[in-house]
């Protein structure tokens, strides 16, 4: 098997692509051929060192993973060889091959493409999570997404679109915000903007807004905050706009609003098979057309220093996905 891997953390330039024999699943496991793994923007921050979890050295990356079972171990009864499936965990991706235990490999739906897969599997969780589950997204409510070109932004817009909520859209290019509006944002907003508030005042009916989608944060978080409506709710999803911002205390009290974390790992661990049930709606969803897959940047494997370089830049075009398969 080929794979990307790397001795330690803090460069791309620490991981090399090199062969090692090809593992075989022992018991409870099962092998799967990886045809496509998804990389956001903590892989990045990993392979660079700069994030909280250090995983144990050496290392391979991406854990968005979604391929075709080639081999079981003994005592596998519930896959088998030829089944498309998908796992998430913690690296391992950036390889042809992976060995995961036979309850962490999920089937996939017919007509579910294995990138889409790959693409979808941690952003759209993460979305519904965030906006159903912790937001309590109602029908006709308010929803303003920050960062909406990128992968987890995009995901938000239909989400909320296709629960009936009044979308407004925030990305910093053109190309992004027309995306958005394909998606069924019903308006947009440029996020360089320098009066973001009056911006939103302006558009978004009743001038405030009853949820944010916030995997941005950044120097305009306080603002955002200012503009919710009574009972709103500020979804706190990521910080990819740069050093964590602060909020005075009183602003919730004073507009009887809440600040909501949105961390998907725990709700992962923690309602395990609430999670599960909702992925494998998620995945329904777009092999039948409900929701559309990401948009995608696809690199092959000899290229996965590149591919990790994309997940730190702003404006991309699309969640990035590696197929370790392709031809070179």
């Amino acid at each position: 098997m080929r794979c990307w891997q790397g001795d330690a953390l803090g460069s791309p330039d620490d991981f090399t692509l090199i062969r090692r024999p090809l593992p075989e699943p022992q018991a409870g496991e099962v092998r799967i051929a990886i045809e496509a793994v998804g990389l956001g923007y903590v892989d990045g921050l990993i392979v660079h060192g700069r994030y909280q979890i250090r995983p144990p050295l050496p290392y391979i990356p991406g854990g968005e993973i979604a391929g075709v079972i080639d081999a079981v171990g003994p005592g596998v009864s519930g896959r088998r060889p030829g089944e498309r499936v998908a796992v998430w965990r913690m690296g391992g991706g950036l390889a042809t091959h992976v060995i995961v235990p036979e309850a962490e490999a999920e089937c996939l739906p017919d007509g579910l493409d294995l990138g889409d897969a790959a693409a979808m599997l941690v952003d759209y969780q993460t979305v519904h999570y965030g906006l159903i589950r912790r937001g309590g997204l109602k029908a006709g409510e308010r929803v303003l997404v920050t960062g909406a070109s990128g992968g987890v932004g995009s995901a938000a817009v239909q989400v909320a679109a296709r629960a009936g909520a009044d979308v407004t859209a925030m990305a910093s290019t053109d190309d992004g915000r027309a995306r958005a509006l394909a998606l069924g944002a019903a308006r947009t907003i440029d996020a360089t903007d320098p009066d973001i508030r009056a911006r939103i005042r302006e558009a978004v009916p009743g001038g405030v807004i009853d949820i944010v989608f916030d995997p941005v944060a950044g120097p305009v978080f306080e603002l955002l905050f200012r503009s919710l409506a009574k009972d709103g709710r500020h979804l706190i999803v990521g910080f990819v706009g740069g050093p964590i911002p602060s909020l005075p205390i009183n602003l919730p009290l004073l507009k009887s609003a809440a600040l909501v974390g949105v961390e998907i790992r725990h709700f992962l661990t923690a309602h395990a098979e609430q999670a599960a049930a909702d992925r494998a709606a998620l995945f329904r969803r777009v092999a039948a057309g409900d929701l559309a897959p990401p948009a995608q940047m696809r690199f092959p494997l000899a290229r996965a220093r590149d591919a990790l370089a994309a997940t730190l830049a702003r404006g991309k075009a699309g969640k990035i996905v590696v197929q370790p398969r392709r031809a070179d």
